[in-house]
C-alpha cells in the first residue's frame, strides 16, 4: 500500500518561488523532483480505470523535506512537519495534459549538475493506480495533486543554490533555496 501524508495549503509555492526553512530549524533540507499528478474530477472509491479517467495532467514537483525532523522522534515519524513547511510543496508552471507517464523521465538538476534521472515507470505504483488506492480512503478532488515519490539522488541545499526539477515533455520547476527568514513578532 501507498504511504501517503497532507500537506498544508501554505506549503505550496510555484515556479520561481524561494524556498526558505522555518527559523527554527537550522538541518539539512533537501529536493525530491517529482511527478505531480492533477487530479480533474472527483473520485471516490475508484478503480485503476476511473482513475485514469479522471487525471487531468501532470506538472513537476518539488516535495522539499526538512530531513531530520522525520526521524527525530524514532517511536512517530513526522512526515507532515517535515513536509508541510511553507513553502515546501512546489509545482508547476504548466500542468501538461494527454501525456503517457509511463514514457516520463524526472530529473533533479541542483547548481547545474544533474543529480537525478529517474523512468516515472521505475514507480511501484503507476499513477492511476496511485489515485485509485488513495480514493478508497479519501475523496479525491479537481485540483488535488498528488506527488508521486522520488528516487535516488536526494541532497541537501545550501543557501543561494538554484533547484530544477525537470520533466521533459512537460517542463522545469525552478526554484532558489535561501537561509531562513528571521522569524516575525507576533506571528
Amino acid at each position: 500500500e501507498p504511504l501517503y501524508f497532507l500537506k498544508p495549503a501554505t506549503s505550496y509555492a510555484t515556479h520561481g518561488a524561494v524556498i526558505r526553512p522555518p527559523a527554527n530549524y537550522d538541518g539539512r533540507v533537501v529536493f525530491e523532483a517529482e511527478l505531480g499528478v492533477v487530479i480533474g474530477r472527483r473520485i471516490r472509491a475508484a478503480t485503476p480505470e476511473q482513475a485514469r479517467a479522471a487525471i487531468f495532467g501532470f506538472t513537476p514537483v518539488n516535495d522539499v523535506t526538512a530531513l531530520e525532523l522525520i526521524g527525530r522522534d524514532a517511536s512517530f515519524a513526522q512526515w507532515t512537519r517535515a513536509k508541510g513547511a511553507d513553502g515546501f510543496g512546489l509545482f508547476g508552471p504548466v500542468v501538461a495534459s494527454g501525456v503517457d507517464p509511463a514514457t516520463l523521465t524526472v530529473r533533479a538538476i541542483l547548481n547545474g549538475r544533474e543529480r537525478q534521472n529517474y523512468p516515472v515507470s521505475d514507480a511501484i505504483f503507476a499513477p492511476h493506480d496511485a489515485a485509485a488506492r488513495i480514493s478508497q480512503d479519501m475523496t479525491l478532488e479537481p485540483g488535488d495533486l498528488i506527488a508521486r515519490g522520488t528516487s535516488l539522488g536526494v541532497a541537501p541545499m545550501k543557501a543561494g543554490a538554484t533547484i530544477e526539477g525537470v520533466i521533459d515533455g512537460i517542463g522545469a520547476l525552478v526554484n532558489t533555496f535561501e537561509a531562513p527568514l528571521a522569524p516575525e513578532n507576533g506571528s
